[in-house]
């Protein structure tokens, strides 16, 4: 059983900085992108930032230069520095992962329990 754990969710002011960190724990055989989405409410799940397992990086546009995605391979963990932050940051973010299994041939979508960011203005 794999499972993505989040944590680094909150409240901050607009401008200020939160972290977000996510590990992946399990029968994990292997991990190839990582990354992070963010649900607002009344809106559809975007992606925020991912990652490649050589490090390989893409940025939704509304989060270029301000948010930085990176990962430790060794300890099955992504983290989201997230500076500059706005108020239409605010969202529940997800953890994403393409996981392949212990004994499975293919990878599969694992998702976080979602962790909540909220900025004030």
């Amino acid at each position: 059983q794999v499972q993505l754990v989040e944590s680094g969710g909150g409240l901050v002011q607009a401008g200020g900085s939160l972290r977000l960190s996510c590990a992946a724990s399990g029968s994990i055989f292997s991990i190839n992108t990582m990354g992070w989405y963010r649900q607002a409410p009344g809106k559809q799940r975007e992606l925020v930032a991912r990652i490649t397992s050589v490090g390989t990086t893409n940025y939704a546009e509304s989060v270029k230069g301000r948010f930085t995605i990176s990962r430790d391979n060794a300890k099955n963990t992504v983290w989201l520095q997230m500076n500059s932050l706005k108020p239409e940051d605010t969202a529940v973010y997800y953890c994403n992962a393409d996981i392949r299994d212990v004994g499975r041939i293919w990878g599969y979508d694992y998702w976080g329990q979602g962790t909540q960011v909220t900025v004030s203005s």
